[in-house]
């Protein structure tokens, strides 16, 4: 018995798929950015040497 492709559901195209994108068009929300992402991996820096 074989499945027609409609039946296993809709068929979204690989660019309708993508997840999304960050946009930092300005350098202030590029800053911001990197800024999150310093801090996450400083964040996890400080909480693993006071764990130990």
């Amino acid at each position: 018995m074989s499945k027609d492709r409609d039946s296993e559901g809709p068929v979204f195209s690989g660019q309708d798929a993508r997840q999304g994108e960050i946009i930092l068009r300005t350098r202030a929300r590029r800053i911001i950015f990197i800024a999150g992402l310093v801090g996450i991996v400083v964040l996890a820096l400080v909480v693993s040497l006071v764990a130990h």
